[in-house]
């Protein structure tokens, strides 16, 4: 879960503190994977790439860019980190803390709407929320540029008073009304809309240099299965998820008329089956990305740790095949801190082998944002900085110069 997040008043002029989101407690339960029914050759053809997305009128980027990370996984995965350009350890500004220790910026950068549709954000310059949207914007047109993944979260505080995204800061009646209340015909369904509304302003105005728009991957009410976040598994029947994301892919879609956007499904690390997995899945016309957080099997448990969430990330990525989807480790990592040292190889030999062990093919994975006590990703000075380097460079990773034109489609 995460933890140690700095009360809203109390932020610094910079990008705000969350630690890496999931539960960090074992999960003891054998992890079932069920025979997949795979197609022996990939059906996905630049020709046929945009009937697979869930928006039909998806611009030629946002296609492009479904099929060449799914094209990617099949040879490699990309390496990417939450606000790598605004999030340093010891405070160390400048080039990203990965482009620091290998010399080359990560493949993907992680974003957040929460400031963006924060209920202090006027949009006036001068407004401190309005500048985190500023230059949350000026990094994701920069990442594109540099051929970068751009992927959004969305830590969206609740509806009643609008403070806090964490279950715990509710009183019980809120806890159990607040998901609720934002689906069609709930108390706070209009306040919602206007969250959507904002959101569908900035990415409709996220624009290249020539006046494309620049696609995002965006994951909609992640790690469900938890119960740390307001929408978790204790707070929501699994048909008053489904409606809410549906809802929102549908509104940004249909009618806000947004066409730049992945939409990626990722809960926690809690299931052991392909029938937990999908207990919530809001339908294949409705997600792109088939993806899972997990921190947990990750946090010092060795390679059993490892094994773990290989079995994991192979059932996402079966699906991915027969539902012809991206799978993606959508968040990870393990923080070191003034008390936590690092783990010893846990890079290079742990998390690689989680992510290539039994033919897997995961399109991207993202580890948390850096802060000035604490890291996810070693810069070039601490000791596990070649750990770091090595997993970086092992055959199937890939940071922005292994990547190819994502945007355009191979002749």
């Amino acid at each position: 879960m995460k933890k140690n997040l700095l009360n809203i008043l109390f932020i610094s002029l910079s990008i705000l503190t969350i630690s890496g989101c999931s539960s960090n407690e074992e999960s003891d339960p054998e992890v079932v994977v069920d025979p997949p029914v795979i197609v022996d050759t990939d059906p996905l053809t630049t020709s046929n790439a945009a009937t697979y997305l869930v928006d039909a009128n998806a611009t030629k980027e946002t296609v492009a860019l479904f099929y060449n990370l799914k094209k990617l996984a099949k040879t490699k995965f990309a390496i990417g980190q939450q606000a790598a350009f605004n999030s340093f350890y010891q405070d160390a500004g400048g080039d990203s803390d990965i482009k620091k220790n290998t010399g080359y910026d990560p493949a993907v950068l992680g974003s957040d709407f929460m400031f963006i549709a924060d209920k202090g954000n006027n949009n006036q310059v001068g407004n401190w929320f309005y500048g985190e949207e500023v230059k949350i914007v000026a990094d994701v047109k920069l990442a594109y540029t540099k051929g970068m993944i751009n992927t959004f979260c969305w830590h969206l505080r609740e509806p009643n008073k609008e403070e806090s995204f964490y279950a715990a800061d509710l009183t019980s009646e809120q806890k159990a009304t607040a998901f609720k209340s934002i689906l069609p015909g709930g108390a706070n369904h209009e306040w919602y809309k206007k969250k959507l509304d904002k959101i569908a302003s900035v990415v409709s105005n996220l624009k290249g240099t020539n006046g494309e728009l620049i696609p995002i991957i965006f994951r909609p009410f992640h790690e469900f299965d938890g119960s740390w976040f307001w929408w978790g598994a204790n707070f929501s029947t699994p048909d008053e998820y489904k409606k809410a994301y549906q809802f929102t892919v549908d509104y940004l879609k249909n009618t806000k008329g947004v066409h730049n956007i992945l939409y990626a499904f990722s809960p926690d690390n809690s299931y052991t089956t392909q029938a937990d997995y999908l207990s919530r899945y809001p339908g294949d016309n409705y997600v792109d990305v088939i993806g899972m957080d997990n921190y947990g099997d990750f946090d010092n448990q060795g390679s059993t740790g490892a094994s773990r969430a290989n079995s994991k990330l192979k059932i996402i990525a079966d699906l991915a095949k027969t539902k012809v989807k991206i799978a993606a480790l959508t968040e990870t990592g393990y923080q070191v801190t003034s008390t936590k040292p690092p783990v010893t190889d846990w890079f290079s030999t742990y998390l690689y082998s989680a992510l290539i062990s039994n033919s897997i093919e995961v399109s991207y994975v993202m580890f948390w944002n850096n802060t000035k006590d604490a890291y996810w990703v070693p810069n070039g000075t601490v000791s596990n900085a070649s750990d770091f380097k090595t997993f970086s460079s092992k055959t199937k990773s890939a940071l922005v110069n292994s990547l190819p034109k994502m945007y355009e489609l191979p002749k």
